[in-house]
């Protein structure tokens, strides 16, 4: 529950529709009451009167209607506003989550599977967002509705008032609180177990074809069984768990009711009761406690949310991977890079980069080749403070790149890599990453240095052309090149890129390379790749070898 609380701040944020829903949902209620109340007692009321004609049957009827269309109004406008209000939640949510993970990236704990971050991101942020309609706003229902009808019972009734309120205190509170106690360590291995399995779904299929070539894909799917076991044998247990918590409503559900007909027996008996409003009171009981078993019913969602945001917070509280400094100085637009005796390798295994130096002054452009693992993509990532070395500096100008704010640092320099994404917007959207206060002006001189421009402007919609999963209305040299456009794009001063030209055939390849020595004069390019450059796209190559450059 301690871990719900911390959720408050973004609950406030939608506070006004969620306690407009609560209303929705009470008027809903009480609706529901009044109807099966009124219509109990106008049924008993015109059966047991001799005058006839003489019985007014317009009133109450007027009543029935009336209180049949609040009640489906009501329950509409609830449902609307309700959801809405936890769809608008949901991405609350994931905005807290996603800005205290970027601060984090990349995550220290390398215990961390992908498909539990997956799931982290996804399920239990789910399990957070019904959190009011299934729990909060149920109990609270309960709370006032259970009050109300206890008033009602003391004023007519006042035999009935002690054991209703009794059997509606146990069932909306006792019980629910006894479910979630006991359900509380289910709740948490069923969310364990569920990450688990979609863990193994993800690792099934992202090794599917290395699994079959090695001979254990029959040992992945026993996993990936035996994980579905434990998940759906918790899932028993809080089903279990929730049938014996309606079971347990329902007997105080049952009870309440015998007490008040004993009462009004005895009330109608004595002459202090009208026999009609003894059967209106009944059915009021008995509809009353309709919410208590909405409460039971989510008890399970409950207790999974619990889990889920214990789950989250353990996420959103991991260490960062680098440490900010107190007082961050500021970058200057011509410093130059240096790599002074910089020793790094990841965890326990053997350094990538042995006594690592490498000097590149303001608007050098350099490539760095070698074979895969031989630590080149290690450079641009301690250049982006990803990582720190175990020993050595990295410098920009005389300064350790420790000493600047990590924002500054990356609004310093653009990163293009072989998996920079192109996302289903249009083209605009996708260039407006690099700088967003870009003009369309500016968006059309990035391309034309992309030499991309004539391209999109033979497109019917221009800059707004939208693009479809992944580029594939581009061609794989369109989509480098759009990519290559957003880094452009943006004012940093150095450009660093990742195997750019990753995938493409020679001839795409060479014609990037041709575009990018255009393109990218008078910046700093810090340029990893494997591929055999032409003539002229940088100032000087270096080879990577053992940790060190030869």
């Amino acid at each position: 529950m301690r871990a719900l609380l911390t959720f408050l701040p973004l609950f406030r944020r939608r506070l006004g529709a969620l306690l407009l829903a609560l209303l929705l949902s009470l008027i809903t209620i009480v609706s529901g009451v009044g109807l099966l109340g009124t219509s109990g007692w106008f049924i008993t009321a015109s059966a047991l009167t001799t005058a006839g004609l003489a019985f007014n049957l317009f009133v109450p009827s007027a009543g029935v209607r009336a209180f049949s269309f609040v009640r489906i109004l009501a329950r509409y406008g609830e449902r609307l506003i309700g959801h809405n209000a936890t769809l608008r939640l949901l991405s609350d949510l994931r905005g807290w989550l996603f800005s205290a993970l970027f601060p984090r990236l990349p995550l220290p704990d390398r215990s961390l599977r992908h498909g539990d971050l997956v799931s982290r991101l996804t399920a239990d942020v789910d399990a957070l967002d019904t959190a009011f309609l299934v729990a909060v706003g149920p109990l609270v229902s309960a709370v006032v509705v259970g009050a109300g009808m206890t008033a009602v019972l003391v004023w007519l009734l006042p035999g009935a008032a002690l054991p209703y309120g009794l059997a509606i205190a146990a069932a909306a509170l006792v019980v629910p609180t006894l479910m979630v106690v006991l359900g509380r360590s289910a709740g948490r291995r069923s969310v364990e177990a569920n990450a688990e399995l979609r863990a193994q779904v993800l690792d099934g299929v992202a090794g599917h074809a290395d699994l079959t070539v090695l001979g254990v894909l029959g040992t992945a799917v026993r996993r990936f069984a035996g994980a579905g076991l434990a998940a759906s044998g918790e899932r028993l247990r809080l089903g279990g768990l929730a049938t014996a918590g309606g079971f347990a409503v329902q007997v105080l559900a049952a009870l309440a009711l015998v007490g008040t007909l004993l009462a009004g027996l005895d009330a109608v008996a004595a002459g202090r009761l009208d026999g009609p409003v003894m059967a209106g009171l009944l059915l009021a009981v008995l509809a009353s406690f309709e919410v208590t078993s909405t409460i039971v019913r989510s008890v399970s969602k409950a207790t999974s949310a619990m889990a889920a945001a214990e789950r989250l917070q353990a996420l959103a509280a991991l260490p960062p991977a680098v440490a900010e400094p107190t007082q961050p100085q500021v970058i200057a637009p011509d410093a130059s890079i240096g790599f002074d005796c910089v020793t790094f390798g990841y965890g326990s295994l053997p350094p990538v980069l042995d006594d690592f130096s490498l000097a590149i002054g303001a608007g050098e452009r350099i490539a760095i080749s070698g074979p895969s693992g031989s630590g080149k993509s290690t450079i641009l990532r301690l250049l982006l403070r990803l990582a720190e070395p175990r020993q050595g500096q990295v410098k920009l100008g005389a300064t350790s790149i420790n000493k600047f704010a990590t924002a500054d640092l990356h609004a310093h320099m653009a990163l293009l890599s072989q998996d920079s994404p192109v996302f289903i917007d249009t083209v605009r959207n996708n260039l407006l990453i690099g700088r967003d206060d870009a003009s369309d002006e500016e968006l059309w001189v990035a391309l034309g240095k992309a030499q991309l421009e004539e391209h999109i402007a033979s497109l019917p919609r221009g800059l707004d052309t939208l693009i479809g999963e992944a580029g594939r209305t581009l061609s794989a040299g369109q989509a480098r090149r759009l990519c290559l456009a957003r880094a452009l794009l943006s004012d940093a001063p150095v450009l660093l890129l990742d195997e750019p030209t990753d995938a493409l055939d020679r001839e795409t390849e060479l014609a990037f390379f041709e575009t990018l020595a255009e393109a990218t004069l008078g910046r700093t390019v810090v340029l990893v790749t494997h591929a055999i450059l032409p003539e002229g796209t940088v100032d000087k190559t270096y080879t990577l070898r053992d940790g060190r450059l030869r």
